[in-house]
């Protein structure tokens, strides 16, 4: 249950923080934050809870958890009002919207607490009323930066008796029971205890319906995907009938008559008569090459969906690791932390750079597959200290491995970035190939030439043989990292 209007105002009676100073602000999750203040000698936190049936703002003693990682609006805060003094603050009529004036030097802000249950936010405007930042954006309502924060009118309809406050009875009699010669609990000490309780269970109820719908959805596509795998696996299995048509076609070379789309012939093995689909332009061995081609593309299909389901099922796996984590943990701070890691929608992920990236054994590689990846690494994300390698006398992608201070590359991370070189270049089926590779400060760019073309000087000549369990290795590790 939120706070009503009345009990919002009682809290801020005994708060009484006009004249404090916000000394630091913590952020532990996207729902909750604590002001540190502090003035003539005297410390207070104050934490504010946007969480739906727990919004509250109170004094706490509690200690509050930090994230893993700064969020957002806690950096805006702390960036633009850490160092304000309150010198205002009230709630506006009834409304449950509390008005904070910051004073930071020569700037005023305005801090708007909402807490309303389905729409609480934190929205901090300048003296004029416009958005700077809001804790949660709502295009929809305009609360984003740049827009205008409205306060709405106050509904007069409904007298302020009708909200109770609360006497949390058992409470102040289990502490006078405990504590007969200290004073009586305050009303943000009662509320501070009293959601220290229940709030979280109310949070953490509802985090884990919302985890429930986000597993049992990421385990349908996960599955459907695998099974999608197992079935072409299971296709491949025949790819045996493609090398043994092929030898038939050989054998009976002398029925090709050159016209008809289909050679008969009789199966060795079988001992029956069957039909080979075959094309009339081309000759008896040029069929059977065709035949022995997609025989080979087959096998290494097949042997590549061997590690693409090794790799799907290790995602089934982690991924019930971290709901039975999320449904064992009883802290909704740390359910909220364990969910956000792959809850955020790809398309909201921001992406740090273009191309491939692979961290192996504490080295950074980077992958441009393309002309424009090539010279968008080129122009933005690499030095002059790094290392660069591409294939000789084919098309193809760069590939680069950043520099470690005081560190020479291994020859195992050389080959590793030789292999992705290869891969990502047109002589991916070519066997045995060379490739250069130099500092980036050695590279110079072709004059007219096309998007990231550069001529190379101090270079070294590497030869490879493609290794397939090394880059299998590498797209494990790559993929590993992506969950």
């Amino acid at each position: 249950m939120s706070l009503n209007c009345n009990e919002i105002n009682l809290v801020l009676e005994e708060l009484n923080i006009n004249g404090y100073f916000i000394q630091d602000i913590i952020q532990p999750g996207y729902d909750t934050i604590a002001f540190y203040l502090y003035a003539n000698g005297s410390a207070k936190t104050v934490l504010i809870c946007t969480a739906q049936n727990a919004c509250r703002l109170n004094e706490t003693r509690r200690k509050i958890v930090k994230n893993e990682k700064p969020l957002r609006f806690m950096e805006f805060l702390r960036s633009n009002i850490k160092g304000a003094r309150i010198a205002d603050c009230r709630q506006i009529d009834l409304q449950r919207i509390i008005r904070f004036e910051l004073v930071h030097g020569d700037d005023n802000f305005i801090m708007y607490v909402r807490l309303w249950s389905n729409a609480a936010n934190i929205i901090i405007c300048d003296s004029e009323n416009n958005i700077l930042d809001t804790m949660f954006r709502r295009p929809g309502k305009g609360e984003v930066t740049g827009g205008k924060f409205i306060v709405p009118e106050t509904d007069n309809s409904k007298p302020a008796k009708i909200f109770p406050v609360r006497e949390f009875e058992e409470i102040a009699e289990e502490y006078r029971l405990k504590n007969p010669d200290y004073p009586d609990l305050s009303f943000n000490q009662k509320i501070d205890i009293w959601y220290g309780e229940h709030a979280d269970t109310l949070s953490r109820q509802a985090l884990l319906a919302q985890a429930e719908k986000w597993y049992t959805l990421k385990k349908s596509k996960m599955t459907a995907a695998l099974n999608n795998l197992k079935k072409k696996q299971k296709d491949f299995e025949s790819s045996g009938q493609l090398k043994h048509l092929g030898d038939l076609i050989l054998s009976n070379s002398y029925l090709f008559d050159g016209k008809s789309k289909f050679l008969e012939c009789d199966d060795y093995e079988t001992g029956r008569k069957i039909q080979i689909l075959v094309d009339p332009k081309k000759s008896a061995h040029e069929n059977a090459s065709d035949y022995y081609e997609n025989y080979k593309k087959a096998q290494s299909g097949a042997e590549s969906l061997v590690h693409d389901i090794e790799v799907s099922e290790k995602k089934l796996e982690k991924l019930e690791k971290m709901y039975s984590d999320i449904l064992n943990e009883q802290n909704p701070v740390r359910i909220e932390q364990l969910f956000r890691k792959d809850s955020t929608p790809k398309q909201q992920q921001k992406k740090e750079h273009t191309g491939l990236d692979y961290t192996v054994d504490g080295w950074y590689i980077l992958v441009g597959r393309d002309a424009n990846e090539n010279d968008e690494l080129l122009r933005h994300y690499v030095k002059g200290s790094d290392m660069w390698l591409h294939v000789r006398d084919f098309p193809g992608g760069y590939v680069f491995i950043k520099n470690r201070p005081g560190k020479t590359v291994p020859l195992e991370i050389l080959l590793d970035a030789a292999n992705l070189a290869v891969y990502y270049s047109k002589a991916r089926n070519a066997g045995k190939t060379d490739l250069y590779y130099t500092h980036v400060k050695y590279l110079r760019r072709a004059k007219n030439g096309p998007k990231g073309l550069v001529l190379p000087t101090h270079e070294k000549n590497l030869c490879i043989t493609p290794d397939k369990k090394r880059l299998e290795r590498l797209d494990s590790i790559r993929q590993d990292a992506e969950l």
